[in-house]
């Protein structure tokens, strides 16, 4: 009989255990070199929340900024960020580098 409680107490408190899930459905990544984006233009899955990982080659900081996307993340010289991104509707969404506006730009196209 003792065995059966512990069982059951088991069972009750796994069901009330949330299930441990991902915090994004997909993974992309993004790298500064040069002051640029690349690649230039990300395609990812509307619906679909994503993590974006975005890798700084170059030795002065970048500003990842988008006004479409509600997202503006420091990423230090020579260093990495990452950020979250969606589920986002069907469209374009552009973004640029604060610190270098002519040549850091790019766009991701949620399909």
């Amino acid at each position: 009989m003792k065995n059966i409680f512990s069982f059951s107490l088991f069972l009750f408190a796994a069901a009330l255990t949330p299930v441990a899930s991902s915090a994004a459905d997909a993974d992309y990544n993004l790298v500064i070199k040069d002051h640029r984006f690349q690649p230039a233009e990300l395609i990812v899955p509307a619906g679909k929340k994503i993590k974006m990982s975005i890798e700084n080659k170059d030795a002065t900081a970048e500003e990842f900024e988008s006004h479409s996307l509600n997202r503006e993340k420091l990423v230090a010289g020579n260093g990495t960020a990452i950020i979250y991104i969606g589920p986002l509707a069907p469209g374009r969404y552009e973004f640029f580098g604060e610190f270098n506006k002519e040549t850091a730009q790019g766009v991701i196209i949620a399909k």
